[in-house]
């Protein structure tokens, strides 16, 4: 699947593949944030635009777009208050053209929480429109400033394929109709309540281990690997700084 950034100019706007990596996940106690995998490969799913300069804004808590007060040196040109209602806009100053049934999936940096503002999300079909998107924040409470520094991302992005969640059967069964599942369960949870009770034993296996590994290291409650395309890391490739001469 081929995701092109079509430039204004000799130079792509500044993005980078986004890193697994977070500040308050880097503060968690000897890093345990990073055992949740599922976190760590939400972070990394996908592209970050980034600010070129930095953004100052605060909302005033009405409903019109002069409500939302952008200041520092990317006022207008990286982001102003344009639909109202406490929303921050950002510019992309690039075109996203995805290949024919792929939509773009723009939102903020997953698991990354920002004081007094939150990202909106939005899917865009980028595979035949020849209109640039917007990355949209809403406030969360008047009179709380806001800043994005130079660097900072803005937006998060990612390829979906069209359609394909409305091919979805949603179905409810009965765990004991499945009995391999059944006992799968079973015995998944009866090694976690165990792990749990013995963690805070010292001298114990748990408590030498410190943390069960099998979902990180993709294997069944019984050691056993049946998942050979599982992942503990995503390997994105990044966008050129610019396109190529001809």
């Amino acid at each position: 699947m081929r995701l092109t950034c079509y430039t204004f100019g000799d130079h792509a706007p500044p993005m980078r593949v986004a890193p697994a990596t977070r500040d308050w996940m880097d503060a968690t106690p000897h890093g345990f944030a990073y055992r949740c995998l599922p976190l760590n490969i939400a972070n990394a799913h996908g592209w970050e635009l980034l600010c070129p300069t930095r953004v100052e804004a605060v909302w005033t808590g009405g409903v019109e777009p002069a409500a939302v007060q952008v200041s520092g040196p990317g006022a207008g040109r990286s982001a102003i208050g344009h639909f109202g209602s406490g929303v921050l806009t950002f510019h992309v100053h690039a075109l996203f053209v995805t290949e024919p049934g792929w939509n773009l999936y723009v939102t903020g940096s997953p698991n990354q929480a920002k004081h007094g503002i939150a990202p909106l999300t939005g899917i865009v079909e980028t595979d035949w429109s020849a209109a640039t998107f917007t990355m949209n924040w809403r406030f969360t409470a008047p009179d709380v400033p806001v800043v994005f520094e130079a660097g900072e991302p803005f937006a998060f992005l990612f390829p979906v394929p069209r359609g394909m969640i409305e091919t979805v059967e949603p179905e409810v069964k009965r765990l004991a109709d499945e009995p391999d599942l059944a006992a799968a369960f079973k015995e998944w949870s009866e090694g976690r309540t165990k792990f749990l009770s013995d963690l805070p034993v010292k001298g114990s296996d748990a408590n030498k281990r410190g943390w069960q590994k099998n979902y990180f290291q993709g294997k069944n409650a019984d050691g056993s690997s049946t998942v050979p395309d599982h992942q503990t890391k995503l390997k994105l490739k990044p966008f050129p700084a610019r396109p190529p001469k001809k």
